[in-house]
C-alpha cells in the first residue's frame, strides 16, 4: 500500500495530469467536429499516453501476453471484463487505433474527461433506456463496419463489486453479427485489488492481461444471440483465476426438491 496520503497525493497528481491533457485534447476535438473517424483516432493517441500514465500513478505494472493479437486482428470487437475504475484506462491504453470505445453515459460527470468523451466520437449509452442502448450500439457497428474501425466493450455492463464474472449483456453478440467482426477477449487479473471501489488507496502491483485469440463470429445469428454470449462468457470464465470467477448459480427451490 501506498497510504492514505500516499494514494492522495498520486491520486491529484493524475486527476491534474488528465484535467491538462484533457483540455488540450478537447480544444483538437473541436477542430475535428466534422470528422468523427479523425476524433475516434485522436481520442486513440490520447488514450495511449493518458490510459499509461495513469496505470503508472496508481503503481500498476502490466504485464500484456499476446499483445500482437490486438493490432493484429483489427478490426475486431474486443471484449475485457469489469471490475475496476483502472479498467477504464487499460481500456484507452491497449485499444489498438481505430478503436471505438463503448462507455456508460455517466462517464460525462467526469470533470474534464467526461467533456472529452462527449466530443470523442466513442459511444455512450444509457443503460437504463434497454431498446435505445441496442439500436446506438447497432449504428455504432455500422459506423465502424464502413470505415474499418473496431469497437472496444466490457459486456457486463457494471462493474463487478468483488472482483467475480458477472453475466454478459448482448450488445457486443448484436454489434459483431452487423459487422461480422471476430471477438478478441481481453482478460485482465486482479485490477480490483489495486484500486478498491470507494477509496484512494492505491496497491502496488504486477497486473496480469492476457489477449486471447480471436473468436470467429461468422456463424453468430440474432436467435442464438444469448447462447454466443454464453459461449464468450465461458472463456473468461475458464480464463479468470479462482478468486474471479463467476459465483455458483443459486440452487432453486426447484432444483433442491428435485
Amino acid at each position: 500500500m501506498f497510504g492514505t496520503l500516499g494514494s492522495l497525493v498520486r491520486f491529484l497528481f493524475g486527476f491534474t495530469l488528465l484535467a491538462v491533457f484533457s483540455t488540450v485534447i478537447i480544444v483538437v476535438l473541436l477542430l475535428l467536429i466534422p470528422s468523427r473517424v479523425l476524433r475516434v483516432k485522436t481520442c486513440n493517441f490520447y488514450g495511449k499516453v493518458i490510459g499509461r500514465t495513469i496505470t503508472w500513478v496508481a503503481g500498476v505494472t502490466p504485464n500484456v501476453s499476446h499483445r500482437e493479437r490486438l493490432d493484429g486482428s483489427m478490426p475486431a470487437i474486443y471484449v475485457a471484463n469489469h471490475t475496476s475504475t483502472l479498467d477504464l484506462f487499460i481500456g484507452i491504453w491497449l485499444c489498438p487505433y481505430g478503436g471505438c470505445g463503448v462507455l456508460k453515459k455517466e462517464v460525462v460527470r467526469v470533470p474534464f474527461f467526461g467533456q472529452l468523451a462527449l466530443l470523442s466520437g466513442h459511444l455512450l449509452i444509457d443503460r437504463g433506456n434497454k431498446d435505445r442502448a441496442v439500436e446506438k450500439l447497432k449504428d455504432t457497428a455500422n459506423f465502424v463496419k464502413k470505415n474499418r474501425l473496431g469497437i472496444w466493450i466490457m459486456p457486463e455492463g457494471t462493474r463487478s463489486k468483488d472482483g467475480h464474472l458477472l453475466a454478459f449483456k448482448k450488445g457486443f453478440v448484436h454489434m459483431a453479427i452487423a459487422t461480422g467482426f471476430p471477438v478478441v477477449p481481453v482478460i485482465v487479473h486482479g485490477a480490483h485489488k489495486n484500486w478498491e471501489k470507494g477509496t484512494f488507496a492505491f496497491k502496488p502491483m504486477t497486473l496480469d492481461i492476457e489477449i486471447l485469440p480471436p473468436i470467429d463470429t461468422t456463424g453468430w445469428k440474432e436467435e442464438t444471440a444469448s447462447a454466443h454470449a454464453d459461449q464468450v462468457h465461458a472463456v473468461f470464465a475458464n480464463s479468470l483465476r479462482d478468486d474471479q470467477k463467476p459465483h455458483p448459480a443459486p440452487v432453486t427451490a426447484t432444483a433442491q426438491a428435485a
